[in-house]
C-alpha cells in the first residue's frame, strides 16, 4: 500500500468522508477528525456521516473522533479535507501533533481571502518545516457521493517531489478511482479553485431559463479566464486542458450534485445569497472564491469577465439578469484574447 499503512483525515465533511471511506475500503487503517464530537460519536455508532453524506455506510473499520492529536499521532499518511477559509487555522493547529516527515495531501479548492493565497502557498506557512517539502494537491472531477458509491472517478495528485506525488497516487490509485501525477502544482490549485466560481454563473444561467447554447459558451469562456489567469501565475496550459482543469470545470458547471452551481440556480430564479447559503448545510467555496479570485486577476492584471460578474452578484447586489447582459453586451474580440 505504497509505503503507508494508517492514515489520519482532518475534516469530517462529505468529501472528507467520501475520501476516508475510500481508502478504508482499501485496507489502510483509517482516522477520522470531525470538528463536532456529536457528529464522530454518531458515525462510530451508526457507521454513517447523516450530515454530510447521508445513505453511505462507511467501514466499520473507519474511526471517527474529535481529538486532532488521536488522529494524527500514529499517521504516515494524512489529509487535510476542510474548507479554505479554516485550513490555515486548523493545520496551523494540527502541526504540533503532525509526525516527522509525513506527506499531507490537500484536497481543498480555493483560494485564501485577505491574501490571495493558492492552499500551497497556505501550507508552507501553516505546516511545520519537516511537512512542506512533500505536500500534495489533490484535484480533479470528483463529487463526494459519486466516490463514496465507488463510481469511476479520475483525478489528479500535484506535487513538486515526484517521489512523494507517486506514492500517494499508489495509496489512492484502485480500478474505480484513477490517478494521474503532475508537477504542476499551480495549474491543478488555480483550476480547483475558479471552476466553483464558474459553476455559480452557469447555475444562474440555468435558473434564469437558459440554454445548453449559453452553459456551453460559459464553460469555454470560463475555462479561457481560468486559463489566462493560471499562466500568468506560471501554469502550464495543457494542465487547465485536463482533469484539474477542463474535467472539473465541465463536471462542476453541469451536475445535479454541485453546491456551487446549485447557489447559482438559485440566485437566478430570485433568491438573494443570503437566503441560499441559509438553506445550505455544507459549503459552497465558489462564493468566497468569487472575491478572492477577482483580486487575485487584478494583482495580475488579468481579465475576467464572468469572474467579475459573479462577485458583483454575490457582493454587489447586482441583478443576475443585468449581470449577464453586461457579460452579453461587451465589445467583441478576438476569441484567444
Amino acid at each position: 500500500m505504497a509505503g503507508f499503512a494508517s492514515i489520519g483525515v482532518i475534516g469530517g465533511g462529505s468529501w472528507g468522508t467520501a475520501l476516508a471511506k475510500h481508502l478504508a475500503d482499501k485496507g489502510f487503517a483509517v482516522t477520522m477528525w470531525c470538528r463536532r464530537p456529536e457528529i464522530a460519536a454518531a458515525i462510530g455508532e451508526t457507521h454513517q456521516n447523516a450530515r454530510y453524506l447521508p445513505g453511505i455506510e462507511l467501514p466499520r473499520t473507519l474511526r471517527a473522533t474529535a481529538d486532532l492529536e488521536a488522529t494524527l499521532k500514529r499517521a504516515d499518511l494524512v489529509l487535510a479535507v476542510v474548507p479554505s477559509h479554516v485550513t490555515r487555522e486548523v493545520l496551523a493547529a494540527a502541526g504540533p501533533a503532525l509526525p516527522q516527515g509525513v506527506p499531507v495531501v490537500s484536497c481543498t479548492k480555493g483560494i485564501e481571502n485577505g491574501s490571495l493565497m493558492l492552499m500551497s502557498e497556505v501550507l508552507q506557512e501553516a505546516l511545520p518545516e519537516h511537512a512542506r517539502a512533500r505536500a500534495t494537491f489533490l484535484s480533479g472531477p470528483s463529487f463526494a457521493k459519486e466516490v463514496a458509491l465507488g463510481l469511476p472517478t479520475a483525478v489528479t495528485i500535484a506535487g513538486t517531489d515526484g517521489e512523494t506525488a507517486r506514492a500517494v497516487q499508489q495509496a489512492f490509485a484502485s480500478p474505480r478511482f484513477r490517478t494521474y501525477v503532475t508537477e504542476d502544482v499551480v495549474g491543478v490549485e488555480i483550476g480547483g479553485a475558479l471552476k466553483n466560481v464558474m459553476a455559480i454563473a452557469a447555475g444562474a444561467a440555468d435558473g434564469l431559463g437558459f440554454g445548453h447554447n449559453t452553459i456551453a459558451a460559459l464553460i469555454t469562456r470560463g475555462l479561457a479566464e481560468i486559463a489566462r489567469l493560471g499562466t500568468a501565475m506560471g501554469a502550464n496550459p495543457l494542465t487547465l486542458a485536463g482533469l484539474a482543469g477542463l474535467g472539473d470545470l465541465v463536471l462542476t458547471c453541469t451536475g445535479g450534485l454541485s453546491r456551487n452551481r446549485h447557489v447559482g440556480v438559485e440566485l437566478g430564479k430570485g433568491k438573494s445569497i443570503a437566503e441560499v447559503l441559509g438553506d445550505m448545510t455544507q459549503v459552497a467555496e465558489g462564493v468566497k472564491t468569487a472575491r478572492a479570485a477577482r483580486d487575485l486577476a487584478r494583482k495580475h492584471g488579468v481579465e475576467v469577465p464572468i469572474t467579475d460578474a459573479v462577485f458583483q452578484i454575490l457582493y454587489e447586489d447586482m441583478p443576475v439578469h443585468e449581470a449577464v447582459v453586461r457579460l452579453l453586451s461587451r465589445e467583441a474580440g478576438h476569441e484567444r484574447g
